[in-house]
């Protein structure tokens, strides 16, 4: 996923599905699963339910994204 063609998108943890997977609401409605990359995964941990998260997405496949901290 990393690279220029990358879209980001803002959106709202729903439901922690596992230690590195979320289900995250974009702002049009539809929700995606959401994982951190590797080095991320502490900050990753802390994430619950409501908090507001930046994803990357390609635009091959809008179903899966990364979550992006900054």
């Amino acid at each position: 996923m990393p690279g220029e063609d990358a879209i980001r998108l803002d959106g709202l943890v729903v439901e922690r599905l596992s230690e590195r997977l979320v289900r995250v609401e974009l702002a049009n409605g539809h929700r995606v699963m959401a994982h951190a990359a590797r080095r991320d995964q502490e900050r990753f941990a802390g994430l619950s339910a409501g908090q507001r998260v930046s994803l990357a997405m390609t635009p091959f496949d809008m179903s899966v994204g990364r979550v992006v901290f900054e």
